[in-house]
């Protein structure tokens, strides 16, 4: 699947860090590929939980309360709620901007 992530990101965040982008693509690797997996479902509560535990939690290493990180996703699904699709290079990337973590990703 060719995709302009970059483009995607864009579109919310004009000035984009584009080594952080790359960076997180990077991170998704494989999971980009199938169209699935490539979005985020917002309507789907196990699937924000997997943002939360999967990306919050282990990835940028947050220890806040699932509450207050459960609110951060929902802050992101309201802010894209525009996109049918949620890209989740996008949706990962306004979740790391919001903790100040671009530079984990480049």
């Amino acid at each position: 699947m060719t995709h302009d992530w970059a483009a995607d990101v864009r579109r919310h965040v004009p000035k984009s860090n584009d080594a952080a982008i790359k960076g997180i693509v990077k991170h998704l690797g494989i999971a980009l590929q199938g169209r699935d997996a490539s979005f985020v479902a917002c309507t789907d509560k196990a699937e924000r939980d997997r943002v939360r535990d999967g990306f919050l939690k282990k990835k940028l290493a947050l220890n806040n309360s699932d509450a207050e990180l459960d609110t951060a996703v929902i802050e992101v699904c309201e802010k894209m709620k525009a996109d049918r699709d949620k890209s989740r290079v996008t949706f990962y990337y306004l979740l790391a901007e919001k903790y100040g973590k671009l530079s984990m990703f480049g």
